[in-house]
């Protein structure tokens, strides 16, 4: 048995409240089991150097956590002077794949930032963030069509992300940090609404994974990311 008791195919409880961040133009506050990660979104008028005159627009993604998100506190990056290198992994992933269901053409000249800070973490954390972020990005997007800033909103595609892994031979959906800590293998998807693959990350722990375990995990993901895609439908509606 898991130790969370859950079933090998259950989420944690899911929750997407939207509009929680007054003054961003987007927010959204997830919680998967006691994982909570606040996720705002901030329309800028300016794109980076890089793609100044081209006509498109960007989106990209900061993320962090508070001193004590975890058992003990942990230093403020900004204390030490530089992020870590798992900072800045994170980061880079979910701005890949908000990127991966926005059509930037039609954005304009437009960037939108996502803020991603973790509150508590219970492990998941960068899959919460992912997708909580699609929520506050959508909302950024409404509002920007409000202002007149784009003529419609140009979220081509829901994206959501999920842990799975092998605890005891058998794959699980959505570990929490005991289970993430004592597994044979990890691995996180990112998925998309329509069944595109934006990512997969996967590391055995010890013994190497075969690709019918691959598969297993897969199957796994589709149905939790399928619950998920629900619940942001569910929190864009409510918003």
């Amino acid at each position: 048995m898991r130790p969370s008791g859950r079933a090998a195919d259950a989420l944690r409880s899911v929750s997407l409240q939207p509009g929680v961040a007054r003054h961003a133009e987007g927010s959204c506050l997830i919680r998967m089991g006691v994982t909570e990660v606040l996720c705002t979104a901030s329309v800028e008028g300016r794109v980076p150097p890089f793609l100044r005159g081209k006509g498109e627009g960007w989106v990209t993604a900061e993320y962090g956590m508070l001193p004590r998100a975890t058992h003990t506190r942990g230093d403020r990056e900004a204390a030490r002077g530089k992020q870590s290198g798992r900072t800045q992994e994170i980061q880079r992933l979910i701005g890949r794949s908000l990127r991966a269901v926005v059509d930037r053409k039609a954005m304009g000249e437009v960037s939108i930032v996502l803020d991603c800070d973790v509150i508590t973490a219970d492990g998941g954390t960068r899959c919460a963030a992912i997708t909580g972020a699609w929520v506050a990005l959508h909302q950024a997007l409404e509002h920007c069509v409000t202002k007149n800033l784009i003529s419609a909103n140009p979220l081509r595609d829901q994206v959501a992300a999920i842990s799975c892994g092998l605890w005891e031979g058998e794959p699980i959906l959505d570990l929490e940090y005991v289970e993430d800590s004592a597994a044979q293998a990890d691995a996180n998807f990112v998925l998309t609404g329509k069944g595109g693959i934006v990512e997969v990350q996967g590391t055995a722990e010890g013994e190497p994974f075969s690709d019918a375990q691959l598969l297993g995990l897969m199957a796994l993901a589709r149905k939790g990311t399928a619950e998920l895609f629900a619940a942001q439908r569910r929190a864009i509606g409510a918003a």
